[in-house]
């Protein structure tokens, strides 16, 4: 009897046992025998592991000091061998997304009306021009690095406003982009960075140009990108410089709800398309134009301003609203790989320090005008 070929044997039986296995399918392994969650439990080991990174972030920031935000990305880049794991990956994607907003939306409880308007007209308008014209800045600088315009926006924002916590909430809205997970990141690293160094120069600039408190923290407050290291700038020259740049801090963060809504309104149709199919190939499905975390902003920012808010509520929020966003951080630090950060190249860190010195020039001018 006739023999068939081994080759004609062996490549069905290797196409099944490719089917079969999926790892050599290109897809993660599930344990033998690892139970399947489903619903809502799936989201726990991810969301878990997330929460773990941000509480070690958090215990390390407070034991040494030292910015939490970039602990947390750091501690979770560490774990990125589990960001294609199937028991992980869900609750992670959960956290960098969901947990994302909620942090945002829950910022709102740390302003209020009466605080806006105690800045006067001056101080109000030299903010409003330092972050409308950074913005600007990062748009038409970035298109000149080769930056995509969601790039370019999401830089510029991040720099004018919040630093990460902008970024993150300016990146909910932007259409999803190949390596968009990884500018954002680059986005977080590089502006933490750039305030901690802010927070150690930007006093001693106050000192040598010997600003009264308010104009200090005018200057302070306008410029340095994260809360916190606005208020550590400000109480190391005086209690009433700390006070002013808060205030004038919290005003930028306020401008994060109109500048979340004008970005959404500009990229709604890119956005509408790529969720519906990213190939292009199905009709555009109609997103809201302010997503829900805004709306949850702005109520908060009305609850506060008419006293409906007590303060250890509101203390309350606050707390919750950066423990989101820490645990978000940690979520898309585990999703990105020291080796992806290094792919950004140079491009973004060039275009951020520009806006920074930008945004800082722009403010200190100002500040020697009114003077």
């Amino acid at each position: 009897m006739r023999r068939r070929p081994t080759s004609a044997v062996a490549a069905p039986i290797a196409a099944a046992k490719h089917a079969a296995d999926p790892v050599s399918a290109g897809e993660p392994a599930v344990p033998a025998g690892a139970p399947r969650l489903h619903g809502p439990r799936a989201l726990l080991p991810g969301s878990g592991l997330s929460a773990v990174i941000a509480l070690a972030a958090t215990f390390v920031s407070t034991l040494h000091g030292g910015p939490q935000f970039l602990y947390a990305l750091f501690f979770g880049v560490a774990f990125h061998y589990l960001s294609h794991d199937p028991t992980t990956k869900p609750g992670v994607d959960f956290c960098a997304r969901n947990v994302l907003r909620l942090g945002v939306g829950l910022l709102g409880a740390r302003i209020t009306a009466a605080q806006i308007a105690g800045l006067g007209w001056t101080t109000a308008a030299i903010v409003v021009a330092a972050v409308v014209t950074t913005i600007v800045c990062g748009v038409w600088l970035g298109r000149r690095l080769g930056l995509s315009r969601a790039q370019s926006v999401l830089s510029g924002g991040a720099v004018a406003i919040c630093g990460a916590s902008a970024a993150l909430a300016i990146s909910a809205v932007l259409p999803r982009e190949k390596h968009g997970d990884r500018f954002t990141l680059m986005v977080v690293v590089t502006v933490t960075v750039l305030s901690t160094v802010a927070m150690v120069i930007y006093p001693l600039v106050c000192r040598l140009l010997d600003l009264p408190p308010d104009l200090a923290g005018l200057f302070l407050g306008g410029t340095i990108h994260d809360v916190a290291q606005v208020v550590g700038a400000g109480y190391t020259l005086s209690h009433e410089t700390g006070d002013y740049a808060t205030v004038v801090k919290l005003f930028r963060v306020a401008m994060l709800a109109i500048v979340v809504v004008v970005v959404s309104s500009l990229f709604k149709a890119e956005r509408e398309r790529v969720a519906a199919d990213p190939r292009g190939g199905a009709a555009p499905a109609r997103q809201a134009l302010v997503p829900w975390f805004l709306w949850v902003f702005v109520a908060l920012v009305v609850a506060n301003s008419v006293g409906a808010m007590p303060a250890a509520l509101q203390q309350q929020l606050g707390e919750l609203s950066r423990g989101c966003l820490v645990v978000a951080i940690a979520a898309l630090g585990v999703k990105t790989s020291f080796a992806q950060l290094a792919r950004a190249g140079w491009r973004p860190f060039m275009l951020l320090l520009v806006e920074t010195l930008w945004m800082a020039g722009l403010v200190i001018a100002a500040v020697l005008l009114v003077r």
